[in-house]
């Protein structure tokens, strides 16, 4: 089963790191993802931008509205995913663990619905 593992950040909580920790939290995160990356277990994983480089679209009654940033204003935001695979959530939330960002954010873990079932029950062929 997948599961996606969103690493939410809070500035302020990175900014209050003593020297030298951040990095040393990403050494080890970087070291543990590259050993679930060797059995298997890690998928992808990926570093996001700071939300102020980003870009919110919407489209409604055939408006599109481009605004600069996220949508929301919040302390924390999505820095990086990681999509794993896991026998099940219980077994998600211990390799989730295993990342230290826990400790300056928030570690959200979601399964992954399958796109081929829902293709099926639309109707729409690979």
């Amino acid at each position: 089963m997948k599961f996606l593992v969103m690493i939410y950040c809070d500035d302020k909580l990175v900014a209050d790191l003593p020297p030298g920790q951040f990095d040393t939290m990403m050494r080890g995160c970087l070291d543990k993802a590259d050993e679930l990356k060797r059995k298997g277990i890690l998928l992808d994983s990926q570093k996001l931008e700071a939300p102020v480089q980003s870009r919110t679209m919407r489209i409604r009654q055939g408006n599109t509205t481009i605004v600069d940033g996220p949508f929301a204003e919040t302390k924390e935001y999505l820095g990086g995913f990681n999509l794993i695979e896991a026998r099940d959530m219980d077994e998600a939330i211990e390799i989730a663990k295993s990342f230290p960002w826990a400790s300056i954010g928030s570690i959200e873990v979601r399964p992954v619905g399958s796109l081929e079932a829902e293709r099926e029950r639309v109707g729409v062929a690979a």
